[in-house]
C-alpha cells in the first residue's frame, strides 16, 4: 500500500490538531475560547430575561452548565492531573489535585451527574464561570509552554482543544433547537453545486483506521484489513433538492420506507416533514437559529435522521455506505469526494476496532458501542481543525438537532 493510504488525512486545507506542537496548540486553545464565549454570549443576550433557563432536553444541555464543564474538563485533565505526561498511559483513577471550586466535581462531571439533574444543579454565575475558565485557560497554557513536543506529553493538551471545539458544535445546534440567533456566518450552512458524477472505486482491501504518530481517539485505533466490494458512492450529500422529491411523494406517510424501529419514529413526529421545514403558502420554509426563510434548494439537506436517510434509500433504490467504503473514498479521492458539509450517517454501527483498548477518558468511546450508526466527515459546525478522514462520529439513529445528512451508493 502506498503511504497515503496509511497517513492520516484532514481535510484539504484544514489545520490538522493531531499534528500540532506547543505553538500551535497554544493558539488553537485561544481560538477555541474565544469561539466558547462568543457563542455563549448569544444565549445570554436570548435569555437574559429567563436567567439562561432553558427548558429540558434529553438532547441538549444547560448552556450555563455546559460553559462550566469545559472548563472543569480542561482542568480535570491538566491542571488537575498529575499523570498528564503520560499520554494514553495516564491513569484515569489518579488521585486528583484539589479543585478550585470545592463543588466542581459535583457540578460538571458528566461521568457522574445525571443529565436531567444539571437544569438543578446550584451552578455559580455566568461572570464567575467565565472567571474560572480564565484562570483555568492561563493554568493549561503554562503547563503547555513547560511541557515537551513528544505524543504523549502533548496528548491532554490536544484532547482538551477537540473536547472544547465538539462542545461548541453542541453550543452551535442548541442555538438552532432554541432558536436563538448567531451572527457569525461560519456557522451557517452553505450551498452545493450540482452534484458531479458518482465515484466508482474497484474491489480492494481498504486498511480501515488509524495508525502511524500524532494523536488519535481511541476508537480509531487498531487499524485492520477490511474487504470491499466494487463501490459506486456518491461525489457529495444530497441536497434539498435531491430530498425533497422523496418528501412531496408522500414518502412520510408510506410505511413500506419505515421498517421496524424506524416505523415507530415516523409515528411519533408531529410533522410529516423533516425537523425545521415547513409550508407556507405553497413554499418550503427553513427554520434557521430562529428566523424561517425561503428553503434554499442547493443548501445540504441537514437535521436528518438516520431513520430518514434510510427511508430515501429505499424509496430511491439506493442505500448507506459502510464507514470503510466511506473513508477509501475520502482517503483516495480528496479532489472528488467532497466532505464537511454535514455529518454524514453511514450503514456501520459503532463497534470497537480489534484489540480495542480504552484511553484515560473511558466514557469517549465504550459506553456508546453496539446501539449507534457511525457518522464520518464534519458539519459546517465542525471547527475546521477537528475535520478528518478517519474521525469517527456516533449518535442515536432518532437524533435530527445534529447537522446531519447522508450520501448513497448504488445497491
Amino acid at each position: 500500500m502506498d503511504q497515503a493510504y496509511r497517513a492520516p488525512l484532514a481535510q484539504p486545507g484544514a489545520p490538522d490538531f493531531r499534528q500540532a506542537g506547543q505553538a500551535a496548540l497554544a493558539q488553537a486553545l485561544l481560538s477555541s475560547r474565544r469561539d466558547t464565549l462568543a457563542t455563549f454570549e448569544c444565549f445570554e443576550s436570548a435569555l437574559a430575561s429567563a436567567g439562561l433557563a432553558v427548558p429540558y432536553s434529553p438532547e441538549l444541555n444547560p448552556p450555563l452548565w455546559e460553559l462550566g464543564h469545559v472548563g472543569w474538563f480542561q482542568r480535570w485533565w491538566l491542571g488537575r492531573n498529575p499523570q498528564r505526561h503520560l499520554g494514553v498511559a495516564a491513569d484515569p483513577q489518579v488521585t486528583r489535585m484539589p479543585a478550585t471550586r470545592s463543588d466542581a466535581d459535583a457540578l460538571y462531571d458528566s461521568s457522574r451527574v445525571p443529565h436531567a439533574s444539571r437544569w438543578h444543579l446550584p451552578l455559580p454565575s455566568a461572570r464567575a464561570t467565565r472567571t474560572e475558565l480564565a484562570q483555568g485557560l492561563e493554568e493549561s497554557l503554562s503547563l503547555l509552554h513547560d511541557c515537551g513536543e513528544d505524543d504523549s506529553a502533548l496528548y491532554f493538551h490536544r484532547l482538551c482543544l477537540a473536547h472544547e471545539d465538539m462542545h461548541h458544535e453542541a453550543a452551535v445546534y442548541t442555538a438552532q433547537a432554541l432558536g436563538i440567533a448567531l451572527g457569525d456566518p461560519r456557522w451557517q450552512a452553505r450551498a452545493l453545486p450540482a452534484p458531479a458524477p458518482a465515484l466508482t472505486l474497484p474491489a480492494a482491501p481498504w486498511r480501515l483506521g488509524h495508525s502511524g504518530a500524532g494523536f488519535a481517539f481511541d476508537n480509531e485505533l487498531g487499524a485492520h484489513e477490511v474487504s470491499l466490494p466494487e463501490t459506486h458512492i456518491d461525489s457529495q450529500v444530497l441536497r434539498w433538492a435531491d430530498y425533497l422529491p422523496f418528501v412531496q411523494d408522500g414518502g412520510y406517510a408510506q410505511a413500506r420506507w419505515w421498517p421496524g424501529a424506524a416505523g415507530v419514529w415516523r409515528a411519533a413526529q408531529a410533522s410529516a416533514a423533516p425537523r425545521y421545514l415547513r409550508q407556507n403558502q405553497g413554499r418550503w420554509e427553513q427554520q434557521n437559529y430562529g428566523h424561517w426563510r425561503a428553503l434554499d434548494l442547493s443548501l445540504p439537506a441537514c437535521h436528518l435522521s438516520a431513520f430518514e436517510a434510510q427511508a430515501w434509500c429505499a424509496w430511491a433504490g439506493r442505500r448507506l455506505p459502510s464507514e470503510a467504503q466511506w473513508e477509501r473514498a475520502a482517503v483516495q479521492e480528496p479532489q472528488r469526494f467532497a466532505w464537511g458539509a454535514v455529518w454524514e450517517w453511514t450503514a456501520s454501527n459503532f463497534t470497537p476496532y480489534p484489540g480495542f483498548t480504552p484511553h484515560p477518558y473511558r466514557d469517549y468511546s465504550a459506553p456508546w458501542f453496539g446501539n449507534r450508526p457511525v457518522l464520518r466527515g464534519a458539519s459546517f459546525a465542525t471547527q475546521p481543525r477537528l475535520h478528518h478522514a478517519r474521525l469517527r462520529n456516533y449518535f442515536t439513529p432518532e437524533r435530527n438537532d445534529i447537522f446531519a445528512g447522508f450520501r448513497t451508493c448504488s445497491l
